[in-house]
């Protein structure tokens, strides 16, 4: 008896232990979402009860509709109000009474629940005073765009959908390939992909299908087009994937641009070379027409994804998602066929964005600076008066190190004094224990993060840097002669390195490379590559130039080398997107469009500023929708070397061999040797 009685007390502690461990767990998780609200958003939650709850884990942008997490919300009490921000993997919830509000609280925090795809989240909720969020920046359609709802009938549409003939075509009218999710069919000529355009001189026979030329008929006639199209892409998509946003070249078709969309609704973005971008509803059975701004200078595409936030009502069923946050939720994707036309070009495009049309680019040098004096003007506003400013959020975007880097490091012998020129926030300098290391940047507050982490490093330029000559076994510049604006300072960094070296010491460069696709492999800069948590990474070969860093560029520069398939978000891994963009106007230089191939060798790359609200800005109180200044977007100066020109200016060095050179993920490398 009192054996049995001795266990059953056992079993009862036992359980009560365990209890405990699963309360200071959901306690620290807890606790983990509110710091990361006002880490990432500046949400302050408060400790004593009020109506409004921000629930973590309960957002769009974390896979969870207005529809699941309504329902869950009102267990508790009459909602007053669910405000669900665009993007964010967070929501807003203003009960009628603080009594609901508490139960809420107590009842629901940590409450498990299903998403549309059938993953469970947990939800962790946090009483707020005010409630504040970074609202999407443009709120109108893209100069030129269109979109025309129900532009044919249902029964039209089923016709078209009929008429494809998805089995491999025997009479060489068209063109068809299967990519990957998606089936395509070429009409007229076959749309390159790689190029974005066509081959004028490969017509295809038979022309455009039979069944379309009524119908461009009518538009012509309508007013919706001005040319009649000679050449159609089918593109059959699978629901959640898309295509990579791209311009299609302007030599190669005229200005009209026209889609028809079919099965299913979607959501297109549109990005302008600044960083704002626009998301665009695109109805089942509309048109969207391109002329204009909207089809030279805006890039067009598809996010893979499983769900599009769109308007919970029937108010808004085309144009631009409008960020009213009382009237969103997600869309499941359903599978879409899309019937896109143009006409083919055959005279030069005199189009109005000379900087980013490849017609008028071949006729028009860039802007390069006239002297040395020019040259150190412009990269003062464009190098390092930019990474000054995005020191803080540039460095939270750099952690693990390359592994060539790493390699060449760890090689070293023990013992050996090695600088990082460039150092940016210190990533290489605690690389090899066993070497002396220190590092420089021309950045003040890069300096300044490497010293909080605890790392010997000072601030000069890389043409000068204030150490003896020869004193040096071995030194790295990742990342920092691209940003010289001349061929002449880009050979004075060289020489500066090697005047450092003593006899026998090598050092390894890296600079971006024009070549983003070598030996028939794309970069992760152009994959647009996703770390082991499903978040896009910034992108960059890392380190700083002359010293500043560099960001979404070639190479991953948090160096993660797998890429698995996107995930949703969750509070922990949010990062917020703005866009508010700073004009390069005193620059005649092209503006680069991120995750695209390189079209100059000269250029301004922009590098979008994520951070919190200021916390000395009021926040907006529940149930309005604020417009705080968004984030800004800055220029950077790059020049990216071609295949063999960075092994031509180190062959011109004296007392110097290239032991290596090879292409690294979007960057050009070389290691030297000094004789």
């Amino acid at each position: 008896m009192d054996s049995d009685r001795v266990i059953v007390m056992d079993s009862k502690n036992q359980s009560k232990s365990k209890l405990n461990k699963t309360e200071k767990k959901f306690l620290r998780k807890q606790t983990k979402a509110r710091h990361t609200l006002l880490r990432h958003e500046g949400i302050d939650t408060v400790s004593h009860a009020t109506q409004c709850l921000v629930v973590a884990n309960g957002g769009l942008g974390n896979g969870v509709s207005r529809s699941q997490v309504l329902p869950v919300l009102e267990q508790c009490g009459l909602v007053d109000a669910l405000l669900m921000p665009p993007n964010k993997p967070y929501s807003f919830v203003r009960y009628k009474t603080t009594e609901e509000s508490k139960k809420a609280y107590h009842t629901l925090n940590g409450k498990e629940i299903v998403d549309d795809l059938g993953q469970k989240i947990i939800l962790y909720l946090n009483f707020v005073e005010k409630v504040q969020w970074k609202e999407m920046g443009l709120q109108v359609l893209p100069p030129g765009l269109m979109v025309v709802e129900d532009i044919i009938s249902s029964e039209d549409e089923k016709m078209f959908l009929e008429s494809i003939n998805w089995t491999e075509s025997t009479d060489n009218q068209n063109v068809q390939k299967s990519l990957r999710h998606r089936r395509v069919k070429h009409f007229g000529y076959e749309f390159h992909y790689e190029t974005n355009s066509v081959d004028k001189s490969k017509p295809l026979p038979g022309g455009l299908p039979e069944i379309c030329n009524g119908i461009l008929e009518k538009w012509l006639k309508e007013g919706y087009i001005k040319h009649k199209p000679d050449q159609l892409t089918i593109n059959q998509y699978e629901p959640g994937h898309g295509i990579p946003a791209h311009i299609d070249t302007h030599s190669a078709f005229e200005d009209e641009i026209i889609s028809l969309s079919l099965g299913a609704e979607i959501v297109m973005d549109f990005k302008h070379p600044d960083g704002v971008t626009v998301p665009v509803m695109l109805p089942r059975r509309s048109l969207l027409v391109m002329t204009g701004e909207s089809r030279y200078l805006w890039t067009h595409g598809i996010t893979p994804r499983k769900f599009d936030t769109v308007p919970a009502s029937e108010s808004h069923k085309s144009g631009v998602i409008v960020s009213d946050v009382g009237d969103l939720t997600l869309n499941k994707r359903g599978a879409r066929t899309s019937f896109t036309f143009r006409k083919v070009r055959q005279a030069s495009c005199h189009c109005s964005y000379p900087l980013v049309c490849d017609s008028q680019t071949k006729e028009i040098a860039p802007s390069f600076p006239e002297s040395d004096k020019d040259a150190s003007q412009l990269e003062q506003e464009y190098v390092h008066q930019v990474y000054e400013e995005i020191a803080r959020h540039f460095s939270s975007t750099r952690h693990t190190p390359w592994p060539n880097i790493v390699a060449f490091l760890k090689a070293l012998p023990s013992g050996s004094v090695v600088v990082d020129i460039g150092c940016g926030n210190g990533k290489y300098l605690g690389i090899n224990n066993e070497v002396h290391m220190i590092g420089c940047d021309r950045s003040q507050n890069l300096v300044d993060i490497c010293r909080e982490r605890q790392f010997q490093a000072f601030v000069c330029d890389a043409l000068a840097v204030p150490i003896r000559s020869g004193s040096c076994d071995a030194c790295i510049s990742i990342a920092v002669i691209h940003h010289f604006a001349t061929a002449e300072r880009r050979m004075a960094a060289l020489q500066e390195l090697v005047r450092l070296l003593r006899p026998g010491g090598k050092a390894l460069v890296y600079v971006w490379a024009m070549e983003q696709e070598y030996n028939k492999q794309k970069s992760k800069y152009l994959k647009g590559t996703r770390n082991n948590r499903g978040k896009e990474e910034e992108i960059s070969s890392d380190a700083s130039v002359h010293g500043l860093p560099v960001e979404q560029g070639p190479g991953v520069g948090n160096g993660d080398s797998a890429c698995p398939a996107p995930s949703a978000p969750s509070v922990s891994d949010f990062q917020e997107r703005g866009c508010n963009s700073r004009k390069a106007t005193n620059s005649k230089l092209p503006i680069h469009t991120n995750r695209t191939s390189f079209h100059s060798q000269d250029l301004l790359v922009p590098w979008h500023f994520k951070g919190s609200p200021s916390k000395n800005k009021p926040a907006e109180p529940l149930g309005t929708v604020g417009s705080p200044d968004p984030s800004p977007v800055f220029h950077r100066y790059y020049h990216v070397f071609c295949q063999g020109e960075l092994e031509a200016a180190c062959q011109t060095l004296s007392n110097v061999s290239i032991l290596q050179s090879y292409h690294d993920q979007g960057n050009w490398c070389v290691v030297l040797q000094k004789l």
